[in-house]
């Protein structure tokens, strides 16, 4: 009887042991699932943190190259900025010469006709030089006046033309590539008044009077 007691207690024993294993073993395979994935969430992090300080290294070295890049477009544009009538000037400099010889010759010469077709074969080129980088004169006498080619300098009260026409140039305006460098400075014709004679070239007109040119 006390053999069977004993048995029936050891057999009792061994079940709850194994009950005990049966309920430990997801908890150990759970350790065992959870620890690779623990060591691979370290290795990506690892990763991440070693690109970053790749993608910092690469920021700093471009801003690093703009950097050189931004100071020598400064430099190369300030150059050209500096230079930018080198070509003019030295196309100038030969009219500068042809000036001095002439000076020059006129000091002793005696024969003005000579000496006029000196200087102008001189004015000659230097008009081409000027025409050669898109600078041109245009033609102000006859036209009707405008703001944005002529600067009036004097109204003349006139019946045989119409009012508000260049009746004589001054100086000569001057056009770069077609826009206006330097108005015209133009004597304009006005309607004759009332007590002002048509011929009274050195008067100007009270009334309207064109503005000039340059404001």
């Amino acid at each position: 009887m006390r053999w069977r007691i004993r048995k029936d207690m050891e057999e009792e024993k061994e079940k709850k042991n194994d009950e005990t294993r049966q309920e430990s073993l997801p908890e150990s395979q759970a350790q065992n699932v959870t620890q690779p994935e623990g060591n691979a969430l370290a290795s990506k992090l690892a990763e991440a943190e070693k690109q970053v300080e790749t993608y910092k290294d690469m920021l700093y070295r471009k801003a690093a190259e703009f950097e050189n890049y931004k100071k020598r477009t400064e430099n190369e544009v300030s150059s050209v900025i500096k230079f930018a009538n080198e070509s003019l000037i030295a196309d100038l400099l030969p009219v500068v010469d042809d000036f001095e010889r002439s000076l020059k010759a006129a000091k002793t010469s005696k024969e003005f006709e000579s000496l006029y077709k000196g200087i102008e074969l001189i004015y000659q080129k230097l008009q081409k030089n000027l025409e050669k980088r898109g600078v041109k004169t245009f033609e102000t006498v006859g036209k009707e006046f405008s703001v944005d080619f002529h600067d009036a300098l004097l109204q003349v009260p006139r019946e045989d033309v119409p009012p508000h026409t260049v009746l004589e140039e001054i100086e000569k305006g001057y056009t770069l590539h077609d826009k206006v460098i330097r108005h015209a400075k133009v004597i304009v014709s006005a309607t004759p008044t009332d007590g002002v004679p048509a011929s009274s070239a050195d008067q100007s007109a009270s009334g309207d009077k064109p503005q000039s040119g340059n404001n």
